[in-house]
Parts: structure tokens; C-alpha cells; sequence
């Protein structure tokens, strides 16, 4: 039985999620609390709890544990927003910073070791094969 391209794609999809997940354990992270300091690192001002769910794409109150157990691990900051101060802006630390760039080489070494059985070309060709699909519109 021909295993189809929605199939191959979820499986590899999860063999690199587990091999971040076994990346992030030594930084005492989840793959969740990996994502929610990719985006507060990128975003170019302290971001919402709101805008940090919308960016994860998970529910607003699905958000809070993550940014407890952050909070909690002394890498992100909660701060009344000036503008509202019904809202809670959200920085990282300094520490936050520190561990991010870790996430960021936890997960390069999960692709590379996942990817390593390829050839730096047929790498290259992977990447930009799915960088086409990533950029068409999807529409269902």
C-alpha cells in the first residue's frame, strides 16, 4: 500500500516534533513553551495575552498556564499595559533571551538530525519545494 504525501508529511511532521520535544527537555521546556518564546522573541513590541494566542493559534485561556510556567522559570515578564491596563503586556527576560537562542539551536538540531539523511542538495530542493506550498493559498 502507497503511503500518500498527507500521510508521508504528517509523519515526518511528528518524527520532528518528537526530536524537538527531546531537544527542549534538557531546558526543562515543552514544545508549547518552545513557540511562545519563538513569537515573544520575534515580535517587535511586548505582545498581549491575546495576541500571543492568536499567534500560536490557541484559544486565549489555553495561553495562561504557559505563561505561568514561564513566568514562573523567571523567563518572560508580565506588565500592566499603559495604553489599558485591563491588559497584560508580555516581554521576555533577559534569561528568556538567553534560553530562546538555546531553542533556536534545539530545534536546528532536531531538523538537521532528522534531515541529515539527505544530501545538502536534495536539502535544498526539499526546502524550496515546500516553501511553494507554504506560499499558495489554501483554500477549504
Amino acid at each position: 500500500m502507497e503511503t500518500d504525501l498527507s500521510e508521508l508529511i504528517h509523519r515526518i511532521a511528528h518524527r520532528l516534533r518528537h526530536g524537538y520535544r527531546h531537544t527542549l527537555e534538557p531546558l526543562g521546556l515543552s514544545p508549547g513553551q518552545g513557540r511562545a518564546l519563538r513569537v515573544l522573541a520575534e515580535a517587535p513590541e511586548p505582545l498581549r495575552m491575546v495576541q500571543l494566542a492568536e499567534a500560536l493559534r490557541i484559544v486565549p485561556r489555553s495561553v495562561t498556564p504557559v505563561i505561568d510556567a514561564l513566568e514562573e522559570a523567571g523567563l518572560v515578564r508580565r506588565q500592566v499595559d499603559p495604553a489599558n491596563r485591563r491588559s497584560t503586556l508580555l516581554t521576555l527576560t533577559d534569561r528568556g533571551q538567553e534560553v530562546y537562542a538555546r531553542v533556536v539551536e534545539a530545534r536546528k538540531e532536531a531538523a538537521r538530525e532528522l534531515f541529515s539523511v539527505l544530501t545538502p542538495e536534495q536539502q535544498a530542493r526539499l526546502k524550496e519545494l515546500l516553501a511553494i506550498v507554504e506560499e499558495s493559498p489554501f483554500t477549504m
